[in-house]
């Protein structure tokens, strides 16, 4: 089904695993001639791809000398930029796809290489947090559409969470129209007494060959991965939140809408429930979605005081294999591992159990989301896996979005229609379910171990937080 067509011309920015799933699903669903699309990657890796489709694959890295030098030939009002690339800033690009009329989407943003680690930046600049507020600072009205972070998640769990508050006010016997702006969404979720929401995520994907030492090996990019696993973790942080964590702080600019901890998302676990692997530690990676929804859910008083607002974080168990590797990151004081291996033709099974744990409301915590297993992804898409495949459908909703309301100006994903986005997204989702449980992150606890609880409220992040 061709869901949108285009005329302009598209440059994709980077074509690692997400450039190279999404350039097929482009292709079976906007309507442009291929002829029109140019490919510009600092590294060789998926020239064959390119070759396979007949698109330009043009190699070469952009730095803050040229990319403007790079692009601006390649763009004009109308046409398409897609950034699919790490080590760029985003804000760089957006600002420029905006002086030259095109339309953007990213799945992150991305400071320019070193940015995540620079020891010349706070743990407080360096932060997701600290991206986000560059990005929201070129929000200035309409103008063209600039779709910001908006793959598997960020992105499609903004719109999980929509559909997770309708289910709950539907199966709670909570009457609400449908939402219309972020205000009454807002106000929904406080209706509902959700307290926390988790990006709960289980990835069993397995490969026909183990980890080696000394190797690096993951289902989606690893770059990205050890990038914002080196950040700050980073958490929305919930109005019903009694006591800030010993290592966590305040962020002195911006919305205050998250705090950040004192040590790294891939150091940091939290307790967390899916419906297929049941409780698990995941890390407390930073996203900027965590940020995001915690800030979209936010509802101020008449003086403008926050009266309410939902803790809001990853909880990611990556595959067993990225699990191992992060454990040799981590002794390696967190330096590069010498070889990396994007898993892809060689996993033999597993699935990604990806979605949104809502927690606190009537009927304590609902997991919606999407089931995708290893063999239902490669026949739904060629080269994609299953986590892949999760990023380059909300990479097409995302664009086909951007086509649909070209004139948008700069948008997160929370801002988007979660209704067309999903209708996109769903072919290519696997098994989208929802489920109730009675877990809590006290479960199985007060018997086994003298801890610092909070037995009153299972929902404050102290309860989560694996110490």
């Amino acid at each position: 089904m061709i869901h949108a067509q285009f005329s302009g011309r598209l440059v994709m920015l980077g074509f690692g695993s997400i450039g190279q799933g999404v350039l097929p699903l482009i292709l079976r669903h906007i309507g442009m001639p291929r002829e029109r699309i140019t490919i510009v990657t600092a590294e060789p890796r998926g020239a064959e791809v390119a070759a396979e489709y007949g698109v330009r694959f043009v190699q070469q890295a952009l730095t803050r000398d040229n990319y403007r030098d790079v692009l601006t030939p390649l763009l004009a009002p109308g046409d398409f930029l897609l950034n699919l690339s790490v080590d760029v800033s985003s804000v760089a690009l957006v600002a420029l796809a905006q002086d030259l009329g095109a339309l953007y989407l990213d799945t992150c943003v991305e400071p320019w290489a070193g940015g995540y680690t620079d020891p010349a930046l706070s743990p407080s600049q360096r932060s997701n947090y600290a991206l986000r507020e560059s990005a929201l600072a070129l929000k200035a009205g309409s103008g063209p559409t600039a779709v910001m972070t908006h793959g598997a998640n960020p992105g499609l769990v903004s719109h999980l969470v929509k559909e997770a508050l309708l289910n709950i006010a539907r199966d709670t016997g909570v009457a609400t129209a449908a939402p219309g702006s972020r205000e009454d969404w807002a106000a929904l979720a406080q209706r509902l007494r959700v307290k926390v929401i988790h990006i709960a995520e289980r990835d069993t994907q397995v490969a026909d060959r183990p980890k080696q030492v000394g190797e690096f090996v993951n289902t989606w990019s690893i770059d990205g991965f050890v990038g914002e696993g080196c950040q700050p973790a980073e958490l929305g942080w919930g109005t019903h939140e009694r006591a800030l964590p010993a290592d966590g702080r305040r962020h002195e600019f911006g919305g205050d809408a998250a705090i950040y901890l004192l040590r790294p998302g891939a150091s940091t676990k939290v307790r967390s429930w899916t419906p297929l692997e049941g409780p698990f530690h995941g890390f407390l990676i930073t996203h900027n979605e965590s940020i995001s929804i915690a800030d979209y859910y936010t509802v101020r008083d008449a003086a403008g005081a926050v009266a309410y607002r939902p803790t809001a974080h990853y909880a990611y168990h990556p595959c067993d294999g990225a699990v191992l590797s992060v454990h040799e990151l981590a002794g390696k004081n967190w330096a590069m591992l010498p070889r990396q291996r994007l898993m892809m033709a060689e996993i033999t099974g597993g699935m990604d159990e990806l979605g949104v744990l809502l927690m606190g409301h009537a009927r304590g915590a609902y997991w919606f989301g999407s089931r995708l297993g290893i063999d239902e992804a490669r026949a739904l898409a060629p080269h994609n896996n299953a986590t892949s495949l999760q990023v380059t459908a909300a990479v097409l909703a995302g664009m086909v979005w951007a086509l649909e309301n070209p004139r948008a100006g700069v948008v997160e994903a929370d801002e988007l229609d979660h209704a067309r986005c999903l209708e996109i997204m769903r072919p290519y989702l696997g098994e989208v379910v929802g489920e109730y449980s009675g877990w809590t992150p006290l479960q199985d606890r007060a018997q086994l171990f003298a801890e610092d609880l909070a037995t009153d409220d299972p929902w404050q992040f102290q309860n989560f937080r694996v110490v």
